[in-house]
């Protein structure tokens, strides 16, 4: 078994530089919170307004906003974070869970944010922002929770009935396994999309080999930075580059156990009093594979029976919504905003 206890992020003392024109243009610059035992990498907007904080989802770093950055920066001070264990900020083998997570953004939103902020997080990042709702009530204005695995991310169901995304993140864990030997192909081999009940789709052999051959020559090239393929499509680019830069042990937490203390689903649900926007994505349940998305339809009703003052919007997208359906994403939002300055 790997030592986790022996690396550390190779990336996390590298350049604050920016290489988004556009986003640097509107006035983006990246920055980092040192709080000793670790360091959160951040970018923060033009004060044009009151602040809004995205938290990206997991395997994910604040790049995934790129394409939301800019509009949404027009009303708003824009903040996105990288979660510990991601992008430049710090790695933490062994102390992954909400309770650290929830220190990590309370400490955020008192010393760089500094005022009542709307959280907005995709996936496990909408987590995060459910535990900021629940336990910051004076730092948090307004939560979206963007496609989160509210109740499916929990044990047990989230390993025995949903097992889907489970068995996904025991294949990253494993594949990615040590982050100073790992070979970024090996996550997609073996890796599938399940269809339907019987038919799943695989990446074929033949781009697994290509692909091996363009990290391995970039890496060559550049020994000391993520891999960073810029004539590749943006997904797969981003995704690359957030893979090389992702510690192997905040999935290994979430798989075996350690990640769960601080947060309950239905217990902090219960406690948030702040407006609250739900974005649903797209999902199906298949009898072989449990729940293929991050909630079903009981899940986002059993939100709104927690939650009565909450609002709910269906958009049919990816999971990560904000990068498929960026326009989507920037009206839902900004319709939220609207709101609270309403109220």
């Amino acid at each position: 078994m790997m030592d986790t206890y022996t690396y550390r992020n190779p990336y996390e003392g590298s350049s604050g530089t920016i290489g988004l024109r556009a986003v640097r243009a509107a006035g983006f610059r990246e920055h980092r919170l040192d709080l000793g035992d670790v360091r959160i990498n951040y970018v923060a907007g033009p004060d044009n307004g009151p602040p809004l904080v995205l938290v990206p989802a997991q395997t994910a770093t604040w790049e995934s906003y790129q394409r939301v950055l800019v509009p949404l920066s027009r009303r708003s001070r824009v903040y996105a974070v990288d979660v510990r264990g991601h992008g430049k900020s710090s790695w933490t083998p062994g102390a992954y869970s909400w309770r650290d997570i929830g220190a990590d953004m309370t400490a955020f939103l008192t010393q760089v944010v500094g005022a009542p902020a709307v959280i907005a997080g995709n996936s496990s990042g909408g987590l995060i922002a459910l535990w900021c709702a629940a336990n910051l009530p004076d730092q948090v204005a307004g939560a979206i929770l963007e496609d989160a695995p509210v109740f499916s991310a929990e044990l047990p169901r989230f390993r025995d009935r949903d097992r889907y995304v489970y068995r996904g993140l025991c294949h990253l864990a494993d594949k990615l396994g040590d982050p100073r030997t790992r070979d970024l192909t090996d996550y997609f081999r073996g890796l599938s999309l399940p269809v339907s009940e019987t038919r799943e789709r695989r990446v074929p052999g033949w781009f697994l080999t290509f692909l091996s051959g363009r990290v391995r020559a970039f890496q060559s090239r550049h020994p000391d930075s993520p891999v960073d393929i810029g004539y590749f499509p943006l997904k797969l680019r981003l995704l690359l580059k957030s893979l090389s830069m992702f510690d192997p042990d905040f999935a290994r937490a979430f798989t075996d156990g350690r990640f769960y203390d601080g947060l309950d689903h239905a217990d902090a649900l219960a406690r948030v009093t702040c407006p609250l926007l739900v974005l649903h994505a797209d999902w199906r349940r298949l009898p072989a594979h449990g729940l293929v998305g991050a909630m079903d339809d009981e899940d986002a009703a059993r939100i709104g029976q927690l939650v009565p003052h909450s609002e709910y919007r269906r958009i049919s997208a990816n999971h990560v919504i904000h990068m498929f359906k960026p326009r989507q994403y920037v009206r839902a939002v900004e319709e939220f905003l609207d709101t609270l300055q309403g109220q």
